[in-house]
């Protein structure tokens, strides 16, 4: 029971954190330290909720996602596939550096001290980009020159040190870059999809194995919990961001930041 209750909560905190920009990794990781999960184990649990994340994604923006609907014209088919051409081209960069480096990061940087200086970092940041002049070049998709995806695609990779944010790097990059704050949202939320799921395929092959009949439940509570808690988050931050700006989730996770170094020096993570 106590295992099914730690694969509740942690589903609620991938769920929530996904695609804020706020780290879901390095929630995660914080969360991790006082969940009774093996190292194997925990590994393997958080690919399985960031799949039913990026389920949600894909329920949530289908008719956008779905080249092959019967209702779409030709002209709404292209679009389709050029949405996804985008998409996997952002992922590219992320591929390349993860194979190289990946390793050495999860054994360098996975760790709550690292999360705390990303998250505050990445606190003012945002206040920053907020704060700044902004010249709105691309408003759609089928704005973004492929440079510009290419570019949004590199900054991701800022997001493989765990508190930094994979949301809050593609969003500042795109909006650096000119999108405007919905469009760097949504976008996100895009390139999440071809990302997540070649990091999930490629951890699941690294520690995936047999597993117990209770690591199997957990797997599958969590993964369920992940799914609808993430779909409503998606619903909910895609109506707030047409009438509010980034700063509420800038000052979180400085608060946040803070609230971990706190702990570390004060022994108790």
């Amino acid at each position: 029971m106590e295992t099914i209750l730690s694969a509740v909560i942690l589903g609620i905190v991938e769920g929530i954190t996904e695609f804020l920009p706020i780290s879901s990794t390095g929630h995660l990781i914080i969360v991790n330290r006082f969940i009774n999960f093996s190292d194997r184990f925990a590994s393997m649990f958080d690919v399985v909720i960031q799949l039913g994340a990026i389920l949600a994604v894909v329920v949530y923006f289908w008719d956008r996602l779905y080249p092959f609907s019967k209702t779409k014209d030709a002209e709404s088919r292209k679009a389709v596939w050029a949405l996804w051409k985008k998409a996997v081209i952002g992922v590219t960069p992320a591929l390349a550096i993860g194979l190289v480096a990946g390793d050495t990061i999860e054994e360098k940087l996975f760790n709550p001290t690292t999360v705390s200086i990303a998250l505050f970092i990445g606190g003012i940041l945002l206040i920053l980009l907020e704060r700044r002049k902004k010249e709105i070049k691309y408003n759609s998709v089928a704005d973004l020159k492929i440079s510009t995806v290419i570019a949004i695609g590199f900054i991701q990779c800022l997001a493989m040190i765990p508190g930094t944010s994979r949301a809050a790097a593609t969003i500042i990059g795109a909006m650096l870059l000119g999108s405007s704050r919905a469009l760097a949202a949504e976008f996100s939320f895009f390139l999440a999809i071809p990302t997540m799921t070649a990091a999930s395929g490629y951890t699941l092959l690294k520690h995936g194995g047999a597993m117990t009949s209770i690591e199997m439940a957990a797997l599958a509570t969590g993964f369920v919990v992940s799914f609808f808690v993430a779909w409503a988050v998606i619903s909910l931050f895609m109506n707030y961001i047409k009438k509010h700006d980034f700063r509420p989730f800038a000052y979180y996770r400085i608060a946040l930041a803070v609230v971990i170094l706190v702990l570390l020096a004060l022994g108790i993570m």
